[in-house]
């Protein structure tokens, strides 16, 4: 039998923008994960978080912007075999977006762990970012109420409880607490 009748279908950014409207997924080398609504208390995380960041870099006239999913991200523009949703993206040069989304990896990107994302955001997209350029990656995990912080460039992994003051790497100075009742 030919080998080649055997290997999974390859999909492209082709095929996420053929999905039928509303239908969202993920692209992640080739192949397609299905991304699931998110919950009450993702969606707080979500807009808590983004509207510290934002306020923060509004208040000190920073110029990197932040995005909430549904966000396009294309981590390697040779690429056309993944295209990503982070939760909250902060990108700092702006060059690498247009209207489509930002072509290139985000300084910071944040991810808020489900139960269908668990394995994805832990291993897969943490080798993705990282090897992308992805300065700085969180993993927000509700159900530990716990933060994994990934600062690639200094080689740093932290893990943060809810209620802690938690250090951002791209902007010294500022910390986030979550602070969940």
């Amino acid at each position: 039998m030919d080998a080649a009748l055997n290997q999974p279908k390859i999909y492209t950014v082709k095929d996420i923008y053929a999905l039928p409207d509303g239908k969202r997924a993920e692209l992640i080398d080739g192949q397609i994960y299905d991304l699931a609504p998110p919950s009450r208390i993702h969606q707080k995380i979500s807009m808590f978080l983004s509207n510290e960041i934002s306020t923060y870099i509004k208040n000190n006239h920073g110029t990197c912007e932040v995005y909430a999913a549904p966000f396009a991200v294309f981590l390697d523009e040779k690429d056309d075999k993944t295209y990503i949703e982070p939760d909250i993206s902060v990108i700092c040069d702006l060059e690498k977006l247009d209207e489509k989304g930002c072509h290139g990896a985000p300084d910071w990107v944040i991810e808020i762990v489900s139960q269908t994302s668990k394995s994805r955001d832990y291993m897969i997209k943490l080798f993705k970012y990282r090897f992308a350029g992805v300065k700085e990656y969180w993993i927000v995990d509700p159900d530990k109420q716990s933060v994994m912080v990934y600062e690639f460039e200094k080689k740093i992994v932290e893990r943060y409880d809810f209620g802690e003051d938690i250090p951002v790497g791209i902007y010294k100075g500022f910390s986030i607490s979550i602070k969940m009742q």
